[in-house]
């Protein structure tokens, strides 16, 4: 059985959008982790909330370590969904909460087939 791998959600986007390979940072004050988006070129902050890394990437505390491992495990999923809110606030900088994984169109396996 060949399955088609699901492309980036963010190809369709009007704006070029990217992730630098930077380290994200994690912010103990709001319990986020941050990381870095271009739109156009632009630098964007955007971050992901602990909650959302416990629900959907396997953290159990909301730990640095463990947050930071979580988002490791996440990256391209926290990216897509990422690049989909961008695309649809015109690029300015998102926090990703848990809810916005469970988004119709945000899901891991939009646009394949088996």
């Amino acid at each position: 059985m060949n399955a088609i791998l699901p492309r980036p959600a963010y190809e369709d986007s009007l704006m070029h959008i990217t992730f630098p390979d930077d380290k994200p940072a994690f912010d103990g004050a709001n319990l986020t982790v941050r990381f870095m988006a271009r739109v156009d070129g632009e630098a964007v902050v955007c971050a992901i909330t602990a909650e959302a890394l416990e629900d959907h990437f396997g953290a159990d505390s909301a730990l640095e370590a463990t947050l930071m491992a979580a988002f490791n495990k996440g990256r391209n999923r926290i990216r897509s969904v990422c690049a989909e809110a961008l695309d649809q606030n015109g690029g300015d900088g998102v926090v990703l909460h848990s809810g916005l994984f469970r988004v119709e169109g945000m899901e891991p396996d939009r646009g394949t087939a088996a």
